[in-house]
């Protein structure tokens, strides 16, 4: 798709600090991996940037109102890895003003049923995180695209390609200018 500017979609990945630093760190790398792997799929026809973790409500508002401010920037994708408080979402959703999409996805393909532990659901619940904010987007009313499926797979991945051209024909429509030639003014009043 041809455009007059270098379009990027923002990663945010929402969770919250009850787990430690240790799974923050999980959490950012599973983060990154998700963008690295959708970057070099192939299948999307623009680069996502991968934005550090959202865990606190200054820090996502900051996040949305940098992303308004970002010409290049045509859409956010969210994420809630783990248990995430989508209360703390509000601020930032009340005041973003570009395509938004919710991928509900989770890190792993599968769940280790045999070596499952408490740590691992504690770092792993965006089935949780993913429905609470989806909820809470709901609820605020907000126009958004929700992809559900596991983000390696090739079907997630075309969807994902299908909303960021929906996204750039909603970023280019805001400024185009349209002249008319030689139109009549028949029934104008």
């Amino acid at each position: 798709m041809k455009t007059g500017r270098d379009y990027k979609f923002w990663f945010c990945t929402g969770s919250q600090d009850l787990y430690g630093d240790e799974c923050l760190a999980n959490v950012a790398e599973h983060s990154r991996i998700i963008v690295d792997n959708l970057n070099k799929s192939g299948v999307l026809p623009f680069e996502v940037i991968w934005k550090p973790t959202l865990i606190t409500n200054e820090l996502i508002r900051k996040t949305f109102n940098e992303a308004n401010g970002d010409e290049d920037c045509a859409g956010v994708i969210t994420w809630m890895h783990t248990f995430s408080p989508a209360k703390s979402w509000i601020l930032g959703l009340q005041e973003y003003r570009k395509p938004l999409l919710h991928l509900h996805t989770q890190f792993n393909e599968e769940i280790p049923y045999d070596t499952i532990d408490m740590d691992f659901m504690n770092e792993n619940q965006s089935a949780h995180g993913d429905r609470e904010y989806g909820h809470i987007v709901s609820r605020m009313g907000i126009e958004r695209k929700i992809i559900v499926g596991h983000w390696n797979d090739s079907g997630v991945q075309q969807e994902i390609a299908g909303w960021m051209r929906t996204a750039i024909g909603i970023m280019e429509s805001s400024h185009i200018r349209v002249c008319r030639i030689a139109d009549n003014m028949r029934n104008v009043a």
